[in-house]
């Protein structure tokens, strides 16, 4: 149980802004060498953007490189804005393939080409490799620096190559083997290299049934089969068959985070790159497009709603009882649709199980609309008094229950088909069906029945 010296311990931002706010220069810098470039990253983001530069001009410049990779896209792009060109150029170096490729795409083009020139050949060779592929791909995430072994050697033999060489790679749970044409045939791991006899060769000792990954594989793919399989790293391998790089699980880690932020971020309608602490007009810009999109709908509504105005002024209970229909049904059909949008980032909803699902969730629409419209009914009668508006409210909540179950399962699936992302544009959808079915359930069926 944490004392109450730890409860009332400051944290780093505190201790950061009170610093600032003193003008301890020093003491910022302190802080800040003692911290990861992952901690420092965090902390910028955390930061308002006249604070952020004084921060980021005190961060050691041989860390530099490594904290803008951390950053998010937004962030990093208004501090590369303003750091001179042999800055950029001096951060980049040292930076490992993978990671420096991601920031290349930030860096304007001259420094770009700059950067390219201070590399030997080797490394350039390395980065286009790289390069070659889209940065979502397991292509775009290796890092082409391996330690690769022939199955014909023996251990011993490994063992004295490794020491020569002085050291591996992070992250370097298990070498690759390959033949001499450097086409991928299995690992070694290395706890099995460092147990077993020395006597024994490769080809003895390595796992074969280990699979390599294509490079095109989208990277939420080979996050998932990292989970799957509790991988801590991965051979990337041509459709040649030959070894072209690795791909190590902090990288992966990042993808699984980005693809966090996205389901969140997009939910919403807003971009997972987005800087919490930007400025007015840009945040106002980014949210203002789902803002109108949702605006129309919204209009579309009020239409519906329109048409029975003659109704409502003669039965005022259906506008009070209006809300109650369109808000059970647009919290049913979000979480409908936030089930969906996961499962399809995963993986596990695709067209073979797709009728079961949505048979699955028309019938807990169904129970779930029966159950609740009961509730309601019963309120509503004991309320109003009037035994047909229980009735009209229960059938129109259930109506619009069910509506809320097909849009949440069918809406996302149709916006996949049409390389539409359901996480971003599912929400204004389904909240306009369940709106639109909710409001013309009660009012129609009100004209119809109590009129």
């Amino acid at each position: 149980m944490a004392t109450e010296t730890e409860i009332l311990r400051p944290t780093r931002l505190e201790t950061l802004r009170a610093a600032l706010g003193q003008g301890a220069g020093r003491r910022v810098a302190r802080l800040l060498d003692a911290m990861h470039p992952a901690e420092i990253a965090s902390l910028l983001e955390s930061l308002p953007p006249a604070q952020r530069e004084l921060v980021w001009d005190l961060v050691d410049p041989e860390l530099e490189g490594e904290v803008l990779i951390e950053l998010s896209e937004d962030v990093r792009a208004e501090l590369i804005r303003g750091m001179e060109t042999e800055d950029l150029v001096a951060a980049a170096e040292g930076l490992e393939v993978d990671d420096l490729a991601d920031l290349l795409e930030d860096l304007p083009e001259h420094v770009h080409r700059q950067v390219l020139r201070s590399m030997d050949s080797r490394d350039r060779e390395r980065l286009h490799a790289v390069l070659a592929y889209e940065p979502d791909t397991a292509g775009g995430l290796m890092n082409t620096d391996t330690v690769s072994v022939r199955p014909d050697v023996t251990l011993e033999t490994v063992l004295r190559y490794l020491r020569m060489r002085g050291d591996i790679p992070d992250n370097t749970d298990s070498l690759f083997v390959v033949n001499r044409h450097d086409r991928y045939l299995g690992v070694l791991d290395l706890a099995r290299l460092l147990t077993e006899d020395p006597e024994r060769t490769v080809g003895e000792v390595m796992q074969s049934d280990v699979p390599g990954i294509a490079p095109v594989t989208p990277a939420t793919e080979v996050a998932s089969l990292f989970e799957d399989r509790d991988l801590l790293s991965a051979a990337v391998v041509g459709t040649d068959g030959r070894l072209l790089g690795r791909i190590t699980v902090d990288d992966v880690v990042d993808v699984i985070r980005e693809e966090a932020d996205h389901s969140v971020m997009s939910m919403a309608g807003l971009d997972e790159r987005a800087d919490v602490f930007a400025g007015v007009v840009p945040s106002a810009r980014r949210r203002g497009l789902w803002l109108g999109v949702n605006l129309a709908t919204a209009f579309l509504a009020a239409w519906v709603v329109g048409l029975f105005e003659s109704t409502i002024q003669e039965i005022v209970a259906l506008a009070v009882l209006m809300p109650i229909v369109a808000s059970m049904g647009g919290v049913a059909a979000t979480q409908t649709l936030t089930l969906m949008v996961r499962g399809l980032a995963l993986g596990q909803v695709e067209r073979a199980n797709a009728r079961w699902l949505l048979g699955k969730e028309v019938a807990v629409a169904l129970l779930n609309g029966i159950v609740w419209a009961t509730v309601v009914a019963i309120v509503a009668w004991l309320w109003f008094g009037q035994p047909k508006i229980a009735g009209v409210l229960f059938a129109a909540m259930v109506v619009n229950l069910l509506a809320a179950g097909l849009a949440g399962a069918i809406v996302p699936l149709a916006l996949k088909r049409l390389d539409i992302d359901p996480a971003v544009a599912g929400g204004v959808v389904v909240t306009t069906v369940t709106d639109v079915v909710g409001f013309a359930s009660l009012l129609g069926l009100g004209a119809w029945l109590l009129r």
